[in-house]
């Protein structure tokens, strides 16, 4: 089944402070969000799920999982997100149910060229910007580096563009190839997140 990339807001609880992050994941679908990614480094399994099953019961998008495959198919979500130092993505897929969807995490050639046996639903190449909420994104790619990486993948491939994406340089990465964005900052670090996601919408 085809995955919506066009706008996968990032929820990192770590920036909504005492605010619930289904309320924010829900206002964040109001404003257009197309996929919800819950990316939840603090604490343990059973606080992660917990909070993905909320949001899969609540939310009218589909959720998807960072990292942690087991936790997308306890909850019943959508899919899983894997970045490089994740399981292989064959290997989940072979365990997966039917329709989950797994994204790929790709940032230079090396791992462009990894990506291409794997059987993923999209690549999302990054860290195109400078950008303060992960700490490992490495030296930014901007628009060339992207659109370089992005002549790397399968025909038909959604390419979705991560890394210091705001309302401000979206339409830019879009005009350079990409299919959707993925941003975390600019929709959860903000007072109003439906109207900050609706200023993302191409």
């Amino acid at each position: 089944m085809p995955v919506d990339v066009r706008l996968i807001a990032i929820l990192d609880p770590r920036l909504l402070g005492d605010r619930d992050p289904v309320v924010a994941a829900l206002a964040a679908a109001q404003g257009g969000a197309t996929m919800l990614q819950v990316r939840a480094k603090d604490g343990g399994s059973g606080p992660l799920l917990a909070l993905v099953t909320r949001l899969v019961a609540e939310l009218p998008i589909p959720v998807w999982v960072n990292d942690r495959a087991d936790i997308g198919w306890v909850a019943g979500a959508a899919g899983v997100h894997l970045g490089q130092d994740d399981l292989p993505a064959d290997r989940v897929r072979a365990l997966s149910p039917p329709g989950f969807g797994i994204g790929i995490s790709v940032g230079n050639e090396t791992e462009a060229q990894a990506a291409l046996g794997m059987p993923v639903d999209y690549w999302s190449i990054g860290s195109i910007y400078p950008t303060t909420h992960k700490a490992d994104a490495g030296t930014p790619l901007g628009v060339e580096g992207f659109r370089r990486l992005k002549a790397l993948a399968p025909a038909g491939m959604p390419v979705v563009a991560i890394g210091g994406i705001n309302a401000e340089n979206a339409s830019e990465i879009r005009a350079a190839g990409a299919n959707g964005v993925a941003v975390i900052g600019a929709v959860f670090a903000v007072a109003h997140i439906a109207d900050a996601t609706r200023r993302l919408i191409p």
